[in-house]
């Protein structure tokens, strides 16, 4: 997971060189919300090319999605953009499979990372609005003794700091290695057990640091006020709700991407071949970057949020109030992010990277809607830049 303070790649190893060497699952649970990106081949379908005139000039979402592909060297894009009178159109680049040269399945799954960290931040607000936690309450208000470390203390922590990334608890993604953990089941308490044999980043409520380490609490604390397992709480509370066809929580051991997919690839070293990750085990992310998805069905969850329709007034609200990330132009509010537009005013979203996927977008309060996926984390700023401008192309045109 990247923080959603890098612009440029990733890096969510162990410390020194292996912060070099791979860009972790568990990191790409991370916010990914800053880079937006989606790469893209040079063939779009036909029925994209006139879409996207309709979104953006003459196909300018399909020719941001080739720049990915053809100077950044993504395997595939997708985009799905809707406009704010609900017209949707979708988009493809690159190949699907290195290996057969496939093509990309239209609005196929991929695995979208951080973006759970939004799913999460939700299931909590909703049980704040039914009085069941409270998020000015400390963490061993929910979970006594469980969070002890050095210079850490859950009767310090509040829920609000889990949500808005100012714990200063450890993030236990950097000490994650993509090759050790690909084929390993972990349990929440696992990874929270891996940031706890760390220091504390800094003091609760003091300073925005991103740590997946906030969002597996988070899990942890839903799973202990409802007695029943995260997964099922998301079914029921968001994807079920707002008809979320393509968007699951794998289940315990489960590796592969259920319906059609391109095939995730992955640089680990950063400098190495691109590798086949498109199986691999998720639960290094659990709650703050588990979830597969497309790009449709994100554009359906972040506009039915904005529009009210998963939290009342006072959560949604308390979800939108942001704190500065770094100089980046990025806030973080309670697991979403706003980020300004070329053409005015902010997006709603939060990104995602996990090894083999990236997504970034988001939707504007008018009703506007973009996401777009690319096959491959970036590497290289420029990538990383290109990514977030398909972004702001979709939702400026």
């Amino acid at each position: 997971m990247r923080s959603p303070t890098e612009q440029s790649p990733r890096s969510t190893t162990r410390q020194g060189d292996r912060r070099r060497r791979a860009v972790s699952v568990a990191a790409a649970l991370a916010v990914g919300v800053m880079t937006l990106g989606v790469l893209a081949p040079p063939a779009a379908s036909d029925s994209a090319a006139p879409a996207a005139a309709a979104f953006a000039g003459p196909d300018a979402v399909q020719r941001a999605l080739n720049t990915l592909v053809r100077d950044d060297g993504m395997p595939a894009a997708l985009a799905s953009v809707k406009d704010r009178n609900g017209r949707a159109r979708t988009y493809t680049a690159g190949v699907g499979d290195l290996t057969t040269g496939s093509k990309v399945p239209r609005d196929g799954q991929v695995r979208i990372g951080s973006n759970t960290k939004a799913f999460t931040a939700v299931v909590v607000l909703q049980l704040v609005g039914e009085g069941k936690i409270d998020l000015d309450a400390f963490v061993d208000t929910y979970l006594p003794g469980l969070v002890r470390g050095e210079g850490i203390d859950g009767s310090r922590i509040t829920v609000r700091h889990l949500l808005q990334h100012t714990s200063g608890l450890p993030d236990y993604g950097v000490h994650l290695d993509d090759d050790e953990i690909r084929n390993r089941y972990f349990e929440p308490r696992e990874l929270l057990d891996l940031a706890l044999d760390h220091p504390a980043d800094a003091e609760p409520g003091k300073t925005w640091g991103y740590s997946n380490t906030n969002y597996v609490l988070a899990g942890l604390i839903v799973q202990k006020v409802t007695g029943r397992p995260l997964a099922e709480e998301m079914d029921r509370r968001i994807i079920q709700r707002i008809g979320l066809r393509h968007t699951y929580f794998p289940a315990p051991g489960e590796m592969t991407v259920r319906e059609p997919h391109p095939r995730g690839y992955h640089r680990s070293p950063e400098d190495g071949p691109l590798r086949d990750f498109t199986e691999m085990d998720p639960s290094a992310g659990w709650a703050a970057g588990q979830l597969i998805s497309t790009n449709s069905d994100l554009n359906r969850f972040f506009t039915a949020l904005l529009a009210g329709r998963l939290l009342p007034a006072a959560q949604l609200a308390e979800m939108r109030t942001t704190v500065p990330v770094g100089t980046s132009g990025l806030r973080y509010g309670l697991g979403l992010t706003s980020r300004t537009l070329s053409c005015g005013g902010v997006y709603w979203g939060h990104g995602g990277d996990i090894a083999g996927y990236e997504t970034r977008g988001g939707v504007t309060d008018d009703g506007r809607a973009a996401n777009v996926a690319v096959t491959s984390i970036p590497t290289d700023e420029a990538a990383v830049r290109h990514v977030s401008e398909a972004v702001d192309t979709a939702l400026c045109g």
